[in-house]
């Protein structure tokens, strides 16, 4: 099955004809933060956020803990509001379209923008239904098709070969690592534009660290993918961009190299240097 299939059978049942639209008046920026803010209550978590996310690159977020990394990149997809006590100022556009407007639908947000979370969390249910949950979600009950689907997904995250002979088994009897791939191949069976990452690697070891950076290398030809990361040397080795935040602003945001090697912005080399957080 062709990608173009796939998001036309979502596309249908979706029937949201309007963020493809928009998508072409803007190719370049998939998110566009203008003056950000957020409270958890009386708490200003996000301060003035002003970010351009560019299409098919890895961005990165780093900084201290508590210092509204994955707070933003929560944003992105609404989960932030989940919180009964948030409360926001500012825009946030995909590919031109307010999200914070109540006629963008918080499903639809997510079918473009997937989510990986720090620790693996594959539902108590067999790998291939795993992958098929999104699909059936929109619609798609299809046995062949779901059949492709699980397959090109499953290849997407490099596990393919490993669990091809499993898929009847409970997800839970993968290791972390596949845990978490599985996790990634979740996300890319409802084929979104943009993949957000909150530490996806915090919980493994370093082997499977590694095959889950290889995989975000090889995700980004097709994908968006926002990471935040702890590690600043995850964050140089895989990133095109970051965005260095702290006490809730960025302090500084470009390209990954010019971040690590020219940063304009001394708390930022102080960072990135070890001198705190």
């Amino acid at each position: 099955m062709s990608l173009l299939t796939v998001k036309e059978n979502i596309s249908m049942v979706n029937n949201d004809t309007s963020v493809v639209s928009a998508a072409r008046r803007d190719e370049q920026i998939v998110f566009d933060t203008k003056d950000l803010n957020l409270w958890y209550g009386e708490t200003h978590a996000l301060k003035d956020i002003n970010l351009k996310i560019n299409e098919k690159e890895v961005t990165a977020i780093i900084g201290p803990s508590g210092c509204g990394k994955s707070t933003y990149l929560k944003t992105l997809n609404r989960m932030v509001e989940l919180v009964p006590i948030v409360r926001t100022t500012g825009e946030i556009m995909y590919k031109g379209r307010s999200i914070l407007d109540k006629s963008f639908k918080v499903e639809d947000l997510r079918t473009h923008v997937g989510m990986v979370f720090q620790k693996p969390n594959p539902f108590p249910k067999s790998i291939y239904d795993n992958i098929a949950y999104g699909p059936r979600i929109h619609g798609i009950r299809n046995k062949k098709v779901l059949d492709e689907i699980v397959e090109k997904s499953l290849r997407g995250a490099y596990i393919w070969d490993e669990v091809k002979d499993r898929l009847k088994e409970n997800a839970y009897g993968l290791s972390g690592g596949q845990q978490q791939r599985l996790c990634i191949a979740r996300t890319l069976a409802i084929e979104p534009d943009v993949i957000l990452m909150d530490e996806p690697t915090s919980a493994l070891d370093p082997k499977s660290t590694l095959k889950i950076e290889d995989l975000v290398q090889e995700l980004k030809k097709d994908y968006s993918i926002i990471i935040v990361t702890h590690n600043m040397q995850q964050a140089a080795r895989i990133s095109d961009r970051t965005a260095f935040f702290l006490n809730g602003e960025v302090v500084e945001f470009d390209k990954t190299d010019k971040i690590f090697t020219k940063p304009e912005d001394n708390r930022t080399e102080d960072y990135i240097s070890g001198r705190f957080g």
